[in-house]
């Protein structure tokens, strides 16, 4: 099972998408601890909307997806389609 999920930070109020083989619950544990990427140094991140998949392909395809609308009204309508 894979995963392509959306992180939110209400501090910087920013979106994170990303794809995953791992729980969502551990790979979110990775973006809240100290490392030096993007997520690294924000410590509120949250699942705000995630999609399963049966490939990691399948999974990276949507991610892709998502980044290439660069629409923050897209991202924020996903969360409104699935309750």
């Amino acid at each position: 099972m894979f995963f392509t999920y959306i992180l939110y930070s209400k501090s910087i109020d920013k979106y994170y998408v990303g794809h995953t083989g791992q729980t969502l619950d551990e790979r979110l544990k990775k973006h809240l601890s100290n490392h030096k990427d993007f997520t690294g140094w924000v410590k509120d991140w949250t699942v705000y909307h995630y999609e399963v998949y049966d490939t990691k392909s399948q999974a990276y395809k949507r991610e892709l997806e998502i980044k290439s609308k660069k629409s923050r009204k897209f991202i924020e309508g996903l969360k409104s389609s699935t309750g």
